[in-house]
């Protein structure tokens, strides 16, 4: 019988978690944790995505800040909205939510954030940690969320032959370096691999993240693979992700639904690394066994 890796049981334990060292430390006089986050522009999803995590802030018990910029902001504008952030006391932590409107210098703006408060992890230190394996650093949330998944089911990935289909700057590229950490055999495939099926097949643990609805056909997974689906497009009305769930969970041991897979491990990475930030800023020590 497949196992349906839904990520809302270890996502809930998590927080419930998070929140009570948040009490523990309210309870000795210190301010709670602060997340602000930035949003540019009226984009639709980027505005579910952010109202997230905004609740989410409020039920551990952390702080939230929200900026809404207006579409029309410029570059320098928004690194002077950035620049107030990076020394505001009461913010522990800073996420822009991307994509940003074409006109902005992406690039610019994540190395503008003080890496000491880039919880999500994509400031350039940030992402030398991750290669250099230096566990202060923050993780990107995703690659985490997953780490994080995998870890609460009980899935081995050292030794394993982890096949990662696509190669994005937030999740393929660092997901690969964290698999490393793990001990895992790691392979990539992009937009310009000859074969993608090739390697897909030979994977014990099969990651897509590219946003093409149902790219993953069941010809494409190994027998008995874990597949995790990082993707999720909207499709008449329908939420589908990168994987042909109802054909795939036919043949793999183990699979994330889409919704309610990854995505409530990506937000509860977020609180963790905004947790991080807190007891590093506050000079605190963690209350708890729980490490992002």
């Amino acid at each position: 019988m497949t196992l349906i890796l839904e990520g809302k049981t270890p996502s809930r334990i998590i927080r419930e978690n998070i929140k009570r060292e948040i009490s523990e430390y309210t309870s000795q006089g210190f301010r709670r944790p602060g997340l602000a986050v930035v949003l540019v522009g009226d984009d639709p999803a980027s505005q579910i995505y952010v109202k997230n995590k905004i609740k989410a802030c409020r039920e551990v018990g952390m702080d939230s800040f929200l900026l809404h910029l207006d579409k029309s902001i410029t570059t320098e504008e928004l690194l002077d909205t950035l620049a107030d952030l990076n020394t505001r006391e009461e913010v522990d932590g800073i996420l822009v939510q991307l994509p940003l409107p074409q006109h902005i210098d992406q690039n610019e703006v994540i190395a503008f954030i003080n890496p000491e408060k880039d919880v999500d992890g994509f400031h350039p230190r940030n992402m030398g940690k991750l290669v250099a394996k230096m566990e202060d650093g923050f993780i990107p949330c995703t690659p985490l969320g997953i780490d994080l998944l995998l870890r609460h089911y009980g899935i081995e990935v050292k030794g394993k032959d982890v096949v990662i289909v696509g190669a994005g700057f937030i999740v393929g590229r660092p997901l690969s370096l964290l698999m490393l950490w793990r001990d895992a055999t790691v392979t990539i495939c992009h937009v310009h691999t000859k074969d993608i099926t090739k390697f897909t097949r030979e994977a014990d643990i099969l990651v897509s993240a590219t946003g093409v609805p149902h790219l993953i056909k069941a010809d494409m997974v190994k027998e008995g693979a874990v597949v995790i689906d990082v993707g999720i497009s909207k499709v008449g009305g329908r939420i589908l992700g990168d994987v042909d769930f109802e054909a795939v969970k036919e043949k793999a041991s183990a699979i994330t639904p889409v919704p309610g897979g990854v995505g409530p491990m990506t937000v509860t990475s977020l609180l963790l690394n905004t947790l991080k930030s807190y007891r590093r800023r506050m000079r605190v020590h963690s209350t708890s066994t729980m490490k992002p």
